[in-house]
């Protein structure tokens, strides 16, 4: 799936930026090559939107959406939160959930309050601190 994803932001850079469009094995040598040769340590981890269920002020049902990752620097805690993803977007998921369900049709999320208990989330998922948490957009549709 990641290599789809990047072989798609490849391919609509180049036709936006003119460059030569690659193939998918010009690609995939090239990610190779970047493998073997420069060992940087990864960082940040992203993790798929997390959904929960709002009222909104109309009192109709809508859908709050949140982009959430990880930056952890100690690559040994890198290992485990790659291998605890699936944990991780479930404890969040409750986290966003719990908080929505308390939420008052048409008032904005507390994004602050939200960081917070997901940082103690990811904190507890993990087995100790070292993360952060990085949070992209919050979206109430």
């Amino acid at each position: 799936m990641r290599r789809s994803r990047r072989l798609l932001t490849l391919a609509l850079t180049a036709v936006l930026t003119g460059g030569p469009v690659l193939t998918p094995a010009a690609a995939l040598a090239g990610e190779k090559k970047e493998e073997k040769g420069d060992k940087k340590a990864t960082t940040f981890l992203a993790l798929d939107p997390i959904n929960a269920i709002v009222m909104r002020r109309d009192g109709r049902r809508g859908v709050m959406t949140l982009e959430t990752g990880l930056e952890v620097k100690d690559p040994e805690l890198m290992k485990r939160a790659q291998a605890s993803v699936p944990r991780l977007r479930a404890a969040f998921a409750q986290v966003l959930m719990i908080y929505a369900a308390g939420l008052r049709g048409g008032a904005p999320p507390d994004i602050d309050y939200i960081s917070r208990e997901l940082q103690k989330t990811a904190d507890q998922v993990l087995g100790k601190p070292g993360s952060k948490i990085m949070l992209g957009s919050a979206l109430i549709s």
